[in-house]
């Protein structure tokens, strides 16, 4: 675990309420039950003025959302860098963490011990772990993809914008649509270029 020391002080609920959404913040770093004596660079999930009650939410670097009671003397607060405060331990970043498809061509279970066997010659045996693993046939089959307004009339396809072609269906599961927009996927049509040659 990295932690470096800035200079920081607790700030006061009426103090949090003038922070906006882009005012860098520290919280505890603490996550899923487990409890770490130091903090994490966050910022709020919202303007401090549009929290309501005595709760404001953060959200970490790390993606942790957290609930802080800036009024209880044993809840960590939220702290904010200031050279008159005092020194605090804040966590940062020891890396990536990816979350991997993997397409892998007539696959089976030598290819994938290979690809395993490769990513931990390549990064080292103690970062490259499998956290979850599902293997799914990919049909041969293929698909385009578009995405539309979320409120888009039907069969209106004037106002969407392709966003892949010739995939496979299996990937799209893979694929978040813009925000406000949704995905439409229709069998894969072939580009054919009519355009009259002499």
């Amino acid at each position: 675990m990295h932690t470096e020391k800035v200079t920081a002080r607790r700030l006061t609920a009426e103090e949090i309420a003038e922070l906006g959404v882009q005012d860098a913040i520290f919280v505890s770093a603490g996550m899923d039950g487990l409890p770490l004596d130091c903090y994490a660079p966050a910022f709020l999930t919202g303007p401090g003025k549009n929290f309501e009650g005595g709760s404001f939410a953060a959200r970490t670097v790390f993606g942790e959302e957290i609930h802080v009671l800036p009024g209880d003397s044993e809840d960590a607060g939220i702290w904010i860098a200031d050279k008159t405060g005092e020194e605090i331990e804040v966590l940062q970043s020891a890396g990536v963490l990816l979350n991997l498809a993997l397409f892998v061509p007539a696959g089976n279970k030598e290819s994938l011990d290979s690809l395993y066997s490769s990513a931990r010659d390549a990064f080292g045996a103690g970062v490259v772990q499998r956290w979850s693993e599902e293997v799914v046939a990919v049909p041969d089959v293929k698909v385009d993809l578009y995405e539309e307004p979320a409120k888009a009339r039907k069969n209106n396809s004037q106002n969407r914008d392709r966003r892949a072609l010739d995939i496979y269906p299996t990937r799209v599961r893979f694929l978040e649509p813009s925000e406000g927009w949704k995905f439409v996927v229709e069998p894969h049509k072939e580009i054919v270029d009519d355009t009259p040659t002499i």
